[in-house]
C-alpha cells in the first residue's frame, strides 16, 4: 500500500509492505539549511500505542552514554537521511506516521515542518499471493540485543531464536502442509535440499492423515567433499531417519556426466480431489540454513493454473527423463513474453534449449524506466553486467552475496568495481560487524547454519516496483546460464501487482540498508571512528541534492522520478 501527503513543503511518501514500512521524505534544497534531521512518531491503531521510533545514532553533545547496541528516540536524536524504514511493523496493522523536520541545536531542537500519513500494512495472505520472508540477517544488532552472540540450539525446536529467525516463513510451510487434511488431498514436494528433520516429520504426519505424499529430492552423484556427496547423502539420511523413504524418490538430472546439473527446485504443490489448487515456491531450501540462516522467501500462489503448471513439472521430472527431451518440452511449454509480460502470473521452468528466458529477464531489467532491484547469490552474469552499465533506470540496486564469484577473473572483478562506482548503481555485499571496538555497535556472529551462502540467497528482480505496473520475477533460478539451460529451476513472473511489489521492495531495502552499512564499516581503516554520532556541521543533507546516488534515491522514494 502506498500513500503520500505534503504539508508546508515537507512531503512524506509511505510504502507499506508487511513487516517493513518505507518512509520517503522530500523538502526543497533551499529549506534545508540548518536541518538537523527528522523525528518520526508512530501511532499504532491496533494495539492503541503511540511513541517516537528509535535509531542507533546520537548527537555527541547530548549522547546519554547507553551501552553499545542501544537505541535512541528520534525525537532527540533524529534521522539524518531522506528515506528511512520501520522494521518493527506488523502485517495488517493500521499506523499513522508523523514526521517532524528539526532545526536548532542538539540540546534545543525545534520543529520546523511536520507532516503525517495514515496507512495499513499488507496482510500476509490475500487469497492469491501469500509472501513470507525470513529474517535473513541473523548477524544483526537486534539479534545480539535479544539473544546475545549465541547460536540457536539445534536440539531444541522450541528455542525462541528459531521463531525469530524464521519470522513466519517456516510457519507458512507448516500451515501449507497442514491444509492437506485427509485422503482427498495430495502433496508433491520437489527439493534440492531435503535436510530439515521437522519438515520431513510434517510430511510423515500428513501421510498418517491419509494424504497422498510424494517427494522428489536431488540425488545427483556430485563430487564428494570429505566423503560426503552434497546434498544427496543428507537428503537420503533425512528420509531414512523420518521413516518416509517409501514416499521419496531420487531426482537424477543426468547420469552420464561427472558434474550433472542440479535439481534446484524448492516447491510444494497442494492437490485436492486430484486437482492442483496451490503451490508454495521460492528460494528456500528445506534445511536449517535455508529457513533460518541466509535470506530467503517462500511465495504461495493460490491460482489453479499456476499450481497445475508446477504439478506438471513435478510429474514430468518424476521418472528422470532424458535431459535433451526435458529441455525440448520446457522450451515448448514456456511462454516467454515478447516485450512486457501479460498482467497476472505466468511461470517459466528450466532446463531450456536456449538462453531466451535469461535474455528476456535482462531485457526487462535494462528497460526499467526509474529503478531496478536485483539479488545475486552467485555473482553477476555478463548479461546483467551490461544492464548495470547501460540500463535506462536512473537507480539500479544490486544486493550480492559477494562482489564476484570465487572463480571470477581479475578483469571481471575490476569491471564490478567500476560498475559500482557509477552514480546510477547502488551495490551492497553481505557482511557483518566483526569487532566490539566499533563505537556504538557490538560484534555480530553468524549462526553457523550456512557454509555455501551465508547472507544473500534470494533470487528475484523488481523492475519499476513503485510504478502502477511493476514487474516481479522470483523463484529458484540464479539469473545464470546454468539456471536456464542445465538445472531444474522455476520462476514466477508477476506483472502489474503493486501489493506484491511493495512487499518485495520493503524486504529488499531492509537487507540492502543492513548490508550496505556493514560493508562500508568493513572498508574503514579505523574501528574507533565515531560512526554513531550525527552531523552538526550542516553537511549531511547536501549529498541528497544534485547528481548523486542519494539524490536519486530521495526523489524515487518520495514519489518522484529518480532522474
Amino acid at each position: 500500500m502506498r500513500k503520500s501527503c505534503s504539508n508546508d513543503g515537507l512531503k512524506l511518501n509511505v510504502i507499506a509492505g508487511m513487516h517493513v514500512v518505507i518512509l520517503g521524505l522530500d523538502m526543497a534544497e533551499s529549506d534545508c539549511d540548518g536541518l538537523m534531521g527528522f523525528a518520526i512518531h508512530r501511532t499504532d491503531h491496533v494495539e492503541e500505542e503511540a511513541y517516537w521510533l528509535k535509531g542507533i545514532k546520537t548527537f555527541e553533545e547530548t549522547d546519554p552514554g547507553f551501552l553499545p547496541g542501544s537505541l535512541y528516540s528520534t525525537k532527540h536524536h533524529p534521522i539524518q537521511g531522506f528515506s528511512w524504514s520501520d522494521f518493527t511493523a506488523k502485517p495488517g496493522y493500521e499506523y499513522t506516521y508523523r514526521v517532524q523536520a528539526l532545526k536548532g541545536r542538539p540540546d534545543a531542537l525545534e520543529v520546523y515542518k511536520e507532516v503525517k500519513v495514515k496507512i495499513k500494512t499488507e496482510s500476509e495472505e490475500d487469497g492469491f499471493n501469500d509472501i513470507y520472508f525470513n529474517r535473513g540477517a541473523s548477524a544483526s544488532q537486534e539479534y545480539v540485543r535479544r539473544f546475545g552472540n549465541t547460536r540457536p540450539d539445534r536440539g531444541n525446536p522450541d528455542d525462541p531464536r528459531w521463531a525469530w529467525l524464521s519470522r513466519g516463513l517456516y510457519e507458512a510451510v507448516e500451515n501449507f502442509v497442514a491444509r492437506a487434511e485427509d485422503e482427498r488431498w495430495g502433496i508433491r514436494v520437489c527439493a534440492y535440499e531435503f535436510r530439515l528433520a521437522e519438515f520431513a516429520d510434517l510430511l510423515k504426519s500428513a501421510q498418517r492423515r491419509g494424504v497422498d505424499v510424494r517427494v522428489l529430492y536431488d540425488a545427483n552423484d556430485n563430487p564428494p567433499k570429505d566423503g560426503v556427496v552434497f546434498p544427496k547423502d543428507e537428503n537420503e539420511a533425512t528420509a531414512r531417519e523420518a521413516r518416509i523413504k517409501s514416499i521419496c524418490q531420487d531426482r537424477i538430472t543426468r547420469d552420464d556426466v561427472k558434474r550433472p546439473p542440479i535439481s534446484h527446485h524448492k516447491f510444494i504443490v497442494l492437490t485436492k480431489d486430484d486437482e492442483p489448487v496451490a503451490v508454495l515456491t521460492g528460494s528456500t531450501n528445506f534445511s536449517h540454513g535455508g529457513v533460518y540462516g541466509q535470506s530467503n522467501c517462500v511465495h504461495v500462489v493460490e491460482e489453479k493454473q499456476v499450481a497445475a503448471a508446477y504439478y506438471d513439472c513435478w510429474d514430468t521430472i518424476e521418472d528422470n527423463p532424458d535431459h535433451k527431451k526435458l529441455k525440448e518440452k520446457f522450451s515448448r511449454q514456456n511462454e516467454i513474453p515478447e516485450g512486457e509480460a501479460p498482467q497476472g502470473v505466468i511461470t517459466i521452468f528450466s532446463p531450456q534449449e536456449s538462453l531466451k528466458a535469461l535474455e528476456w529477464y535482462a531485457e526487462r531489467a535494462k528497460s526499467a524506466n526509474d529503478a531496478l532491484f536485483m539479488t545475486f547469490a552467485f555473482g553477476v552474469n555478463d548479461k546483467f553486467m551490461d544492464v548495470y552499465e547501460n540500463g535506462s533506470a536512473a537507480l539500479r540496486y544490486a544486493l550480492l552475496e559477494r562482489l564476484t564469484h570465487s572463480s571470477a577473473s581479475e578483469d571481471k572483478e575490476a569491471a564490478m568495481i567500476r560498475l559500482r562506482k557509477m552514480t546510477e548503481n547502488r551495490f551492497a555485499v553481505g557482511n557483518r560487524i566483526t569487532t566490539n571496538q566499533l563505537d556504538g555497535w557490538v560484534k555480530e556472529n553468524l549462526t553457523g547454519l550456512n557454509t555455501h551462502v551465508r547472507y544473500i540467497h534470494t533470487k528475484y528482480m523488481l523492475v519499476d516496483p513503485l510504478s502502477d505496473n511493476p514487474l516481479v520475477v522470483t523463484g529458484s533460478a540464479n539469473f545464470s546460464n546454468n539456471s536456464t539451460t542445465k538445472n531444474d529451476e522455476n520462476m514466477l513472473i508477476i506483472q502489474g501487482n503493486t501489493r506484491v511489489a511493495d512487499i518485495y521492495l520493503g524486504e529488499y531495502m531492509r537487507l540492502w540498508n543492513h548490508y550496505a552499512f556493514r560493508e562500508w564499516v568493513a572498508s574503514q581503516k579505523s574501528a574507533n571512528q565515531h560512526f554513531r554520532h550525527l552531523d552538526t556541521t550542516n553537511q549531511w543533507w547536501q549529498s541528497y541534492f544534485g547528481n548523486t546516488a542519494r539524490s536519486r534515491q530521495r526523489r524515487y522514494f518520495s514519489g518522484q522520478s529518480s532522474t
